[in-house]
């Protein structure tokens, strides 16, 4: 009779390491997967392989986070230490160190108080409406000429604007709205801007910029009606506010949202040289790929047939090669009148915006000015000149007529009682007073004898 071994021992079930971390990863990825976990950032450090590694901890546990390069750079806030934060991505292991892991794959800040508060609000309500919808956004022009740009005239915002518009394209045409982008009209000018582009067919997008600063200072653009004028805004519409790490509601509301405004006028427009350069590089390429291909069809033609056919085919090779090079040189010739045109407008643009220049106009009244000061000091020093030698004269005049000249040469005036000058005897009896005046002093006598008498 054939016997049986039996066991009663459970079968044994041997991993290895991989097919246990296998395992792990497998369960974790099940059940942790886009999850959302709050805690408050320690040990934040970017290696130079650009992946970021911190600790998420609160006051009871703690997990080791990993934030992969190409996450890390589309991040909108960069993690710092003692940051409390919201957290999005999955539970991962870690095989080298027997690890579990959290893969970030987003981080938003917490704590900002009311303000944030409102944020979010404001921002799951709009987004219930589809004004966020990506469905929504529309392209923005790949060769604006008109750019309405809406944001304060004083700032530095608008100079770094054109400066870089100016230094990537040329001759693009830009009208500025002035507004105040902080403060109790801000809201209303910015609307009111926007408003006035959506009014006006001319321009071929729409930029709203600001310069960076804080929640409070950026609250403009995240006010329910600058958010709702964007999104009825006809035209393209381009969200510039603050820094990089900034997010506003503008943002979400525009069809494209720039890091900064200069990064908005580098975004908008490609640089002059780049167009030039493509243009040549595909010219280029398609007559190398239109030589290939016909060298290629040359070669089959010539494998595949022989004598009157092949010289057939060759002709009308011949003859397609050459409309290639008819419509390569009048390609070449569209396009050299193209870049002529544009120069020429340039340089009407540039004559006008001499003709406008008040510099030369200011510089001619200057010198006329200048002129008419010299003729008026001059005129002043002459008539200034003649009274003083009419003064002279008259003084010369007046000392010639001077009595005290003739009693200075032992001459004196004599006065009686009653202050009247005594010109004859008769004038002065005897026994009345007299006063003799000299040219330095004046002596009192009385007359004892008269001749009169």
């Amino acid at each position: 009779m054939e016997q049986f071994a039996l066991s009663f021992l459970p079968e044994r079930r041997i991993y290895s390491l991989r097919e246990l971390s296998d395992g792990i990863r497998a369960t974790l990825e099940t059940r942790f997967t886009n999850i959302w976990v709050s805690g408050e950032i320690s040990g934040a450090k970017l290696a130079p392989s650009g992946h970021c590694y911190f600790t998420l901890k609160d006051s009871d546990a703690q997990i080791k986070c990993v934030c992969w390069k190409l996450s890390y750079m589309r991040l909108r806030f960069k993690p710092k230490d003692g940051i409390q934060v919201l957290v999005r991505g999955r539970v991962d292991i870690y095989e080298q160190r027997s690890e579990y892991q959290f893969v970030v794959e987003s981080i938003e800040p917490q704590g900002h108080g009311a303000l944030q508060l409102a944020f979010e609000q404001l921002r799951a309500r709009l987004r219930a409406e589809g004004l966020f919808d990506d469905a929504r956004k529309r392209p923005l022009p790949r060769f604006p000429q008109r750019i309405g740009i809406v944001t304060s005239p004083k700032g530095a915002v608008i100079r770094d604007f054109i400066e870089v518009l100016s230094r990537r394209f040329p001759g693009v045409h830009i009208r500025l709205f002035p507004a105040q982008v902080q403060g109790l009209n801000a809201i209303e000018e910015v609307c009111r801007g926007i408003a006035y582009f959506s009014a006006n067919p001319w321009a071929d997008l729409v930029v709203v910029a600001r310069g960076g600063g804080s929640l409070e200072d950026l609250w403009t653009f995240n006010e329910e009606a600058v958010a709702r004028a964007i999104a009825a805004c006809p035209i393209p519409v381009v969200s510039a506010i603050g820094h990089e790490s900034d997010v506003t509601i503008a943002d979400f509301v525009a069809d494209l949202r720039a890091p900064t405004p200069s990064a908005a006028a580098a975004m908008i427009i490609c640089e002059r040289k780049e167009v030039l350069d493509r243009i040549a590089n595909r010219e280029a390429r398609l007559a190398e790929l239109m030589r290939y291909r016909f060298a290629s069809l040359g070669r089959r033609l010539h494998e595949q047939a022989a004598g009157r056919a092949a010289s057939v085919l060759h002709r009308g090779l011949a003859r397609r090669m050459q409309r290639v090079d008819d419509n390569t040189a009048r390609l070449h010739a569209s396009l050299r009148s193209q870049l002529a045109a544009n120069d020429r407008k340039r340089r009407n643009l540039e004559e006008r915006l001499r003709h406008f220049d008040l510099r030369p106009r200011l510089a001619r009244s200057r010198d006329r000015l200048n002129m008419l000061t010299h003729r008026a000091t001059s005129l002043m020093h002459l008539s200034l000149a003649r009274t003083s030698r009419r003064i002279e004269n008259a003084e010369t005049k007046l000392g010639q007529l001077n009595p005290r000249l003739v009693l200075t040469r032992g001459y004196a005036i004599v006065l009686n009682d009653s202050g009247a000058i005594v010109r004859n005897a008769a004038a002065a009896p005897a026994g009345s007073g007299v006063k003799l005046m000299f040219a330095e002093d004046a002596v009192k006598a009385r007359v004892t004898e008269s001749p009169a008498e």
